[in-house]
């Protein structure tokens, strides 16, 4: 059938070729961006209780075993920390940063050997993503830096309140 729902003049005779900007039926409306094939690096829990007491560790891998969770210092930029379950994704993701995204299993198989290897994470950046981040915990921070100001200012007001 031909249809109704679609652009009528499709553009020029020549070039003869339909142009990018013309508007096309496909998955690329504001509920249907598809992409195929992303490689999941890790499905990871947010910040969830065990046992009574408040587990945070969620950025750790077997060869860096610090605690630490997987938002950077100071939050992502324009987002803010993350304490729901997350997916790490390789690449980037289409939309704003709070938009939800929909994951389905690929109607394609892969048979690339890149795309069907293990990946192993030895290091997640937890740095700063505002500036030249540095730190990768608080910790490290206040131990490089020493007591701050502001530190000695929250100290006495709590000692005098």
């Amino acid at each position: 059938h031909k249809g109704l729902r679609k652009v009528a003049c499709i553009g020029a005779w020549h070039p003869a070729r339909v142009a990018f900007s013309v508007a096309r039926a496909g998955q690329k409306g504001y509920h249907h961006r598809t992409e195929i094939n992303k490689k999941i690096y890790r499905v990871g829990r947010g910040v969830h209780t065990h046992e009574g007491k408040v587990v945070k560790d969620n950025a750790s891998t077997q060869h860096d075993i610090t605690e630490k969770t997987i938002t950077p210092l100071g939050g992502f930029p324009h987002y803010g920390e993350v304490n729901n379950d997350f997916i790490m994704l390789k690449g980037c993701c289409i939309g704003c940063r709070k938009r939800p995204l929909t994951i389905r299993k690929s109607l394609m198989a892969t048979h690339k050997k890149k795309q069907q290897e293990k990946i192993t994470l030895k290091f997640i950046d937890t740095s700063s993503k505002f500036g030249h981040g540095r730190f990768q915990t608080h910790a490290e921070k206040q131990q490089f830096m020493g007591p701050l100001k502001k530190d000695r200012l929250r100290q006495e007001a709590a000692t005098t309140a």
